[in-house]
């Protein structure tokens, strides 16, 4: 009984690392090229506090718990570009943006850690 709820557990993890279908990720090298050629919505979904201590510039800071009542305020036929620490929550954003019908997401691996 013990290794089948491990193995849930392990799976459910596994599940939510996983890129939503259609959601392009990008290394945070191809992030700096972007930001130079793109006319983009720049989604940093981590807290107030972690995007005040250190963000990018051109990142609208729209915290992950927030976005499936903020996500209205995005353009559905613009490019969005998430961020988070380490890519996680931008990987839970990218499904949210999904399941409003956002098409064009993109997910930056590894996230601030990376940059």
């Amino acid at each position: 009984m013990e290794w089948i709820l491990i193995g849930a557990v392990v799976l459910f993890f596994i599940w939510r690392m996983m890129p939503a279908k259609g959601v392009k990720t990008i290394s945070a090298d191809e992030l700096k090229t972007l930001k130079k050629t793109k006319d983009s919505q720049w989604i940093d979904v981590r807290t107030p506090g972690e995007f005040k201590a250190r963000n990018m510039r051109g990142f609208q800071n729209i915290p992950l718990g927030s976005l499936p009542q903020q996500a209205s305020s995005l353009d559905k036929n613009k490019e969005v570009v998430l961020l988070c620490q380490s890519g996680m929550r931008s990987t839970q954003a990218a499904k949210v943006l999904k399941k409003q019908g956002f098409t064009r997401i993109v997910n930056v691996r590894g996230g601030m850690n990376q940059l």
